[in-house]
């Protein structure tokens, strides 16, 4: 039977707290997930140099070159 004024007793308590946990869960998983690809990181010029040889667009000998006048 239910009492007047109860309103739900301590599950009207925990529920905002489960509730509240759960955001704060979610987030942080996402955050850990994504936390190696930002939009916003930029590649510098020796990684953009590393992705064209290992593609094939130049040659080890213009990697070595162009490397070096980087470093």
């Amino acid at each position: 039977m239910h009492m007047p004024g109860s309103y739900g007793g301590w599950w009207m308590f925990i529920w905002p707290i489960i509730f509240i946990a759960i955001i704060v869960f979610l987030f942080y998983w996402l955050n850990q997930k994504n936390a190696g690809q930002s939009p916003f990181k930029q590649e510098n010029a020796l990684d953009i140099l590393k992705k064209r040889y290992a593609r094939g667009e130049i040659t080890k000998e213009e990697f070595e070159r162009m490397k070096k006048d980087l470093l």
